[in-house]
């Protein structure tokens, strides 16, 4: 699995609440989830996202309330990935139960500027700066969170599993 994308930089601490504000959890609607992601951190967050774009933030991303909808609205914005140096527990959980792929890697975080264009090979765990040619090694997804990813998350996973157990 091997990503390009243009990077969205923000510091550290990113929590929950300016990923998806509170007055909009009484939706579940995808694009209306990614129509507000990041409006109060960042107001031109919605203009700054093109398909497979790439957020580059600081340590604890995903910090504060424990909300599915964070990870869910960043997907549904068009974010192919997130790479921090680290993620709160249940961030973490969750971008992998909704299929948001996500990476720790410090030295990445420390070095690649915003608007950045930068590859991702999940495979090998290379994160490769091409604008400024440098490379980042980050973990390597182990296969099972990869095929979650792939399968669009916990639930499309276990659908497929079971269509393959019954044969369909």
């Amino acid at each position: 699995m091997r990503i390009e994308g243009k990077v969205i930089k923000y510091g550290a601490n990113v929590d929950t609440d300016v990923i998806i504000p509170a007055r909009y959890l009484n939706t579940s609607d995808r694009a209306e989830l990614a129509s507000h992601c990041m409006e109060d951190l960042d107001p031109d967050f919605g203009k700054k996202v093109t398909p497979g774009a790439i957020i580059v933030a600081g340590p604890n991303f995903g910090c504060g309330s424990s909300r599915e909808h964070a990870p869910v609205a960043i997907k549904a914005s068009g974010i192919a990935c997130v790479i921090a140096p680290s993620f709160a527990r249940i961030f973490y959980r969750n971008s992998i139960n909704t299929g948001l792929a996500i990476l720790e890697c410090e030295q990445a975080y420390e070095e690649i500027s915003d608007g950045d264009q930068i590859t991702i090979d999940f495979d090998m765990g290379e994160i490769n700066d091409l604008t400024t040619g440098q490379t980042f090694v980050a973990g390597a997804f182990p296969t099972f969170i990869r095929d979650i990813i792939d399968a669009d998350g916990l639930v499309g996973y276990t659908r497929t599993k079971l269509s393959k157990e019954r044969g369909e």
